[in-house]
C-alpha cells in the first residue's frame, strides 16, 4: 500500500485511489463539491485543491486537484498551507458571486453542502459588490422544486442525470457565468430517478418539492431506519417525521442494496401514510351502509363473538409483514390460511423461490448485478416492476468502459476520462420483452415476442451456449454474448405471468454454468413481502380461488383480511359473493379500501411508519422497518391487533410477548426463516449504553410543539420493542449496527455527505456492517418439474393476448395514494399496434371495451401484434389476467382524457 505525506505527518493509504478520497477516509477534511462516490471525479468544481510537493527540498510546490491526483508511494502534500488554504477560499467565493444567500429560507438549509465546504474553507467576507445574474427558476413537476439562482455550476445533476440515470431532458446550457441546469422546456423530469437531485445537488438548486411544502429543518426532523414498501427490491430508507406527519423520505445506505440512490417511487410514493384516507379508529359497518366508531375492546369483543364458531378463515398480504402474516397464520391454522395471493401467483413464487434454491446460478445483489458484463431480460420492463434494479443495469453496462480503462491503466475514478474513451461501446444486454422498454436505450437488443415465444427463445440461446447452435441467428448471438461472459445475468420475473419463462430463464443461467460462466440469477417480484410469503407459504397454503370455493360451501361465516385490498386481486363479483358467503369481514389495514368497504368490523392498522417488522425482498434479503414516531390515533401495528385478538379468543400463547419474541416465533415457522431474528439487534441492544436516538442531537420545539396544550413537557414515549430512542438522547455512535442507522452527522458535515463518516470505507460497507441478512445462500432443493405444456390459444375470431404494461408511478397500490405520485399517474391505456389498432377500428385517444374495463387507447407499434399491453394495477383493470385471450371492442363516443396536468400542479409518464 503507498505511504503518502501529508502536512508532515506519514500515512497509509489503499492504492489506485484519488487524493480526496484518501483524504476522507483518513478522517480528513478536504472539502469538495463535483465529486461523488459513485461518479467519480472530473475536477469541475476545483474546490479539492492541495498543495503537492516533488520532494523534501521542495518548499514552493504546485497546486492540484485532489480528486484527480492519483496517490502514489512518497508523494507529499498540503491541505492546510497559506497556498492551499487561500486558493480554496478564493474559488468557493468566486462560486458564489451570483447566489443569493438566502439560508434562512432555502430549504436545504441546516443540511447544505455548500453552508459546510462555506465554513471549512474559512471563507466569510464577500468582496464582490457588482449586479448578480439572476435565472427564472423551471417548473420541473410536483416531486422537484427548482431555484436556478443558488447554483455552483459543480455539474453534479447533469453528471447524475444523463450519465449515472441516464435521462435526456435535463442539461447544462449557455456558457461562462450564465450556464443554466434545467430543461430545453419546463415540465416534468421524465426520469423516474430524478428525486435523487434533491440529495445528490451540494446546494439548494434542487430540493423535495413535497417537502417544501410543509418545511421542516433537518435537525427538526425524527427519523428511524425503515424499508421502502413500493416494490420487493428492498432498499433501505430513512423516513423523516413531525408533528407526527410524515415530512420527507431520504435515501439510507446499504452497500449491497441500493447504494446511494432511490427510486422516484420509494422517494416520494411513501407519502400516502398522510392520505385523508389513512383509518383512525376501529369501526362496524351499520345497516345504513355507514360506519360507527367503536373503541379498541369494544371491537375485539365484536371479532371475539364471531370467532365462537370456529369457523374463520383468514387472508394475509404480501405487502404485511412476516411476522403479521405469520401470526394471523398460527391464529387460524394453516389449513384455512391464505397468504393473499391468487393460486397462478403462488405457483409462480414458489415457481422463484425453487428455482433460487436449486439453480447453480449465483442470486445476486444490486452491487453483484452491477458487476454483470452480459445480461438478459425476459419479459421484464425492469424500470417498472423493479425500478432500482434498472438503474443498478445502466451501471453495468458500462463494464465494457471499465474493460477498456484497465488496458490503458486508468483508475475507475476517472469518469470523465473513461466516457470519453468508451464513447458508445458498453457491455451487451439483450432484452425479450412483448414490447419496448424503458432499458432500450442502453441495450444491444431489443426483441418484441410474447411470453411463450421468448421461453421458446430463451430455450434456443441455452442450446445454443451448450454447443447446439440451431438454426436461430438472433439466438447464437445472444449466447455467445453470454458465454463470452465473465459474470453473465439472467433476469425474469412474475411480471406477465409465465411460468415457463420462469423455467426458461433458470435453464439460460443454468447451462452458463455448466460452461464454466459465473452466472447470475435473478427474478423480479410484485410486491414488498412476496419473498416472505412465498417462503411462508412454502409447506402448502390456501389460495383465494380455494378460500372463494369453501366460503360458498359454507365451511366459513368469519374471514380476517389483513392489509389487502381483495379488488385488485379478483373481479369485482367475486369479491362481492365472498361478502354474501360469509357471515362477517373483519379488515385490518391502514388505508381506506374496496375492502373495507365491504367489511363488518375494521381496525385501524399503523403504516411503515409507525409499526416495526420484517420484510423479505426478491433477493431473499430480510431486513426490519422501525417506527420513525408512534402511532397516531387508535392505530396499532397489525401484529399488536392480532396479539390482542389471540388474547380475546382464548389464545394466550399467541397474545403474549414483545417484538422479539414474537419474530422469534416466526423465525420457528420455517428452517428459512431461522435468521430473521438476526435481521437488526434486539430491544435490549446498547451503544455504549445508551440506546439510539431517532432525533439529532440540534433537535428543538418539544415543548412548543404542544404549547397549545400544555407548556410542561411530557416524558418521552418509550419504545420497548427496538434499541432505538423517541429522544435525542442516547448514542449516535458512527459504528453502530447498520441496521439502527437513524440519520447521518458528523462534527462539520450536516449535509448527508457526512456518510463517508459512518463508512468504513469510501462506497464500502458501513463501520457497523450492512443493514439486513440473505436467508437464501444456503437454501438448496430439486429443481421444480415443468408444468405440462398448455396449447396456445389460436388469434382468432379477433381475440388478443392480454398482458400487463406497468408503470412506477400507477401501476403499484400505496404509492398511488401519496398526492404528488397522484398528479403522475395518468390514465389507464391499452397499447396496440397500428396494424391490430386499424383492424378494431380505433386511433390514439379512442375508447376500447376489454372485459369490463373501459380503457383508452395508446397506439405503440413496438407492439407484439396479437398483443394488448393494458395499464397494470389501475382500479380499471386490476381483475385483468395477465396472458389471457379477449376480444376487445371499440366504444362509441369516448371523450379523450387529458395526456398531461398542466403546470399548476403535475405531470404524466404515458
Amino acid at each position: 500500500m503507498p505511504v503518502i505525506k501529508i502536512d508532515g505527518k506519514e500515512y497509509e493509504v489503499a492504492a489506485g485511489q484519488n487524493l480526496l478520497q484518501s483524504c476522507l477516509e483518513l478522517g480528513l477534511d478536504l472539502p469538495y463539491f463535483c465529486w461523488h462516490p459513485a461518479m467519480g471525479s472530473v475536477g469541475a468544481c476545483r474546490q479539492c485543491a492541495v498543495v503537492q510537493y516533488q520532494n523534501e527540498e521542495d518548499s514552493r510546490g504546485r497546486i492540484v486537484m485532489g480528486c484527480m491526483t492519483p496517490v502514489t508511494d512518497g508523494a507529499i502534500f498540503s491541505l492546510d498551507g497559506d497556498k492551499a488554504r487561500g486558493f480554496r477560499e478564493a474559488i468557493v467565493e468566486s462560486l458564489m458571486l451570483n447566489h443569493p444567500h438566502d439560508c434562512p429560507v432555502c430549504a436545504e438549509g441546516g443540511e447544505c453542502h455548500l453552508q459546510d465546504m462555506t465554513v471549512m474553507v474559512g471563507h466569510r467576507d464577500r468582496h464582490y459588490r457588482g449586479r448578480k445574474n439572476t435565472h427564472r427558476n423551471q417548473y420541473l413537476g410536483p416531486l422537484i422544486h427548482h431555484e436556478m439562482n443558488r447554483c455552483i455550476t459543480c455539474y453534479r445533476c447533469t453528471r447524475y442525470y444523463r450519465d449515472y440515470a441516464g435521462g435526456d431532458d435535463l442539461a447544462a446550457m449557455a456558457a461562462h457565468d450564465h450556464i443554466y441546469f434545467g430543461r430545453h422546456q419546463e415540465g416534468v423530469l421524465e426520469s423516474p430517478f430524478a428525486g435523487n437531485l434533491v440529495e445528490v445537488c451540494p446546494t439548494g438548486v434542487f430540493t423535495d418539492k413535497t417537502l417544501v411544502h410543509e418545511y421542516t429543518r433537518k435537525w427538526d426532523l425524527q427519523s428511524a431506519p425503515s424499508v421502502c414498501v413500493g416494490c420487493a427490491v428492498g432498499c433501505n430508507t430513512l423516513p423523516g417525521e413531525r408533528y407526527g406527519k410524515l415530512k420527507r423520505i431520504h435515501n439510507r445506505y446499504n452497500r449491497e442494496v441500493n447504494g446511494y440512490f432511490l427510486c422516484d417511487r420509494g422517494r416520494f410514493g411513501g407519502n400516502f401514510v398522510n392520505s385523508e384516507q389513512r383509518l383512525d379508529q376501529p369501526g362496524q359497518r351499520q345497516p345504513d351502509g355507514r360506519f360507527q366508531a367503536l373503541s379498541a375492546d369494544d371491537a375485539l369483543a365484536g371479532i371475539a363473538a364471531r370467532w365462537e364458531s370456529g369457523r374463520v378463515a383468514a387472508i394475509g398480504s404480501p405487502r404485511a409483514s412476516l411476522e403479521s402474516n405469520s401470526l394471523l397464520q398460527q391464529l387460524v391454522g394453516r389449513d384455512n390460511f391464505c397468504p393473499g395471493t391468487s393460486a397462478q401467483e403462488q405457483q409462480l413464487l414458489q415457481r422463484v423461490l425453487a428455482h433460487l434454491g436449486s439453480s447453480p446460478a449465483h442470486n445476486p445483489s444490486l452491487r453483484d448485478m452491477e458487476s454483470a458484463d452480459a445480461i438478459l431480460i425476459l419479459g421484464e420492463d425492469v424500470t417498472h416492476t423493479a425500478p432500482r434494479v434498472a438503474l443498478s443495469l445502466r451501471q453495468a453496462v458500462r463494464n465494457k468502459a471499465f474493460e477498456l480503462a484497465a488496458e490503458l491503466k486508468l483508475e475507475t475514478w476517472q469518469d470523465a476520462a473513461i466516457r470519453n474513451l468508451a464513447q458508445d461501446q458498453r457491455s451487451p444486454l439483450h432484452i425479450v420483452c412483448p414490447a419496448d422498454t424503458a432499458l432500450d436505450d442502453v441495450a444491444s437488443s431489443s426483441t418484441p415476442m410474447r411470453p411463450r415465444q421468448a421461453a421458446e427463445f430463451a430455450l434456443a440461446v441455452a442450446s445454443a451456449i451448450a454447443g447446439d447452435m440451431g438454426e436461430d441467428s438472433a439466438a447464437a448471438s445472444i449466447a455467445g454474448d453470454l458465454k463470452n461472459a465473465q459474470r453473465p445475468l439472467i433476469l425474469a420475473g412474475t411480471g406477465v405471468n409465465s411460468a415457463e419463462l420462469l423455467d426458461a430463464a433458470a435453464a439460460v443461467a443454468a447451462t452458463l454454468c455448466t460452461a464454466g460462466c459465473k452466472a447470475m440469477l435473478s427474478f423480479c417480484l410484485p410486491e414488498c413481502n412476496s419473498m416472505g410469503s412465498a417462503i411462508l407459504a412454502r409447506g402448502g397454503a390456501a389460495s383465494l380461488e380455494d378460500l372463494l370455493k369453501r366460503a360458498g360451501l359454507g365451511e366459513f361465516d368469519t374471514v380476517l383480511v389483513l392489509e389487502n385490498d381483495l379488488q385488485r386481486r379478483m373481479p369485482a363479483a367475486e369479491l362481492q359473493a365472498l361478502r354474501e358467503n360469509v357471515d362477517t369481514i373483519v379488515g385490518i389495514d391502514c388505508l381506506q379500501t374496496a375492502t373495507l368497504e365491504l367489511s363488518n368490523l375494521v381496525l385501524p392498522a399503523a403504516s411503515f411508519d409507525e409499526s416495526e417488522g420484517t420484510l423479505v425482498s426478491a433477493e431473499g434479503r430480510a431486513q426490519r422497518f422501525f417506527p420513525v414516531h408512534p402511532p397516531a390515533a387508535q392505530r396499532q401495528s397489525s401484529w399488536l391487533w392480532l396479539q390482542q385478538l389471540a388474547a380475546a379468543v382464548g389464545r394466550a400463547e399467541l397474545a403474549a410477548g414483545d417484538f422479539d419474541e414474537l419474530s422469534q416465533a416466526c423465525a420457528g415457522c420455517d428452517d428459512l426463516l431461522a435468521a430473521i431474528v438476526r435481521a437488526a439487534p434486539d430491544h435490549e441492544f446498547r451503544s455504549r449504553g445508551l440506546k439510539v436516538p431517532r432525533q439529532p442531537h440540534r433537535y428543538s420545539g418539544r415543548t412548543a410543539m404542544r404549547a397549545n396544550v400544555s407548556v410542561h413537557e411530557p416524558k418521552q414515549t418509550e419504545d420497548q420493542d427496538s434499541a432505538l430512542a423517541y429522544s435525542m438522547e442516547g448514542s449516535a455512535d458512527p459504528g453502530r449496527p447498520g441496521a439502527l442507522l437513524s440519520y447521518v452527522w458528523a462534527p462539520g458535515w450536516n449535509s448527508n455527505q457526512s456518510l463517508h463518516k459512518f463508512q468504513a470505507e469510501i462506497g464500502g460497507s458501513l463501520r457497523g456492517g450492512t443493514a439486513g441478512l440473505r436467508l437464501l445462500d444456503e437454501y438448496r432443493c430439486d429443481a421444480p418439474a415443468r408444468p405440462e405444456n398448455s396449447q396456445p390459444v389460436a388469434d382468432s375470431s379477433g381475440a388478443f393476448q392480454l398482458l400487463p404494461r406497468y408503470r412506477i408511478f400507477g401501476s403499484e397500490e400505496t404509492s398511488a395514494q401519496a398526492a404528488a405520485i397522484d398528479a403522475l399517474v395518468g390514465v389507464a391505456t391499452l397499447e396496440l399496434a397500428s396494424r391490430d389498432a386499424a383492424a378494431l377500428g380505433v386511433g390514439t385517444g379512442d375508447g376500447i371495451r376489454v372485459a369490463e374495463a373501459a380503457l383508452e387507447v395508446r397506439i405503440n407499434d413496438a407492439v407484439v401484434s396479437g398483443v394488448a399491453l393494458y395499464s397494470a394495477g389501475y382500479p380499471e383493470t386490476c381483475y385483468l389476467v395477465a396472458g389471457a385471450q379477449n376480444d376487445l371492442e371499440k366504444i362509441e363516443g369516448w371523450q379523450r382524457k387529458p395526456e398531461l396536468i398542466g403546470s399548476d400542479g403535475g405531470g404524466g409518464n404515458d
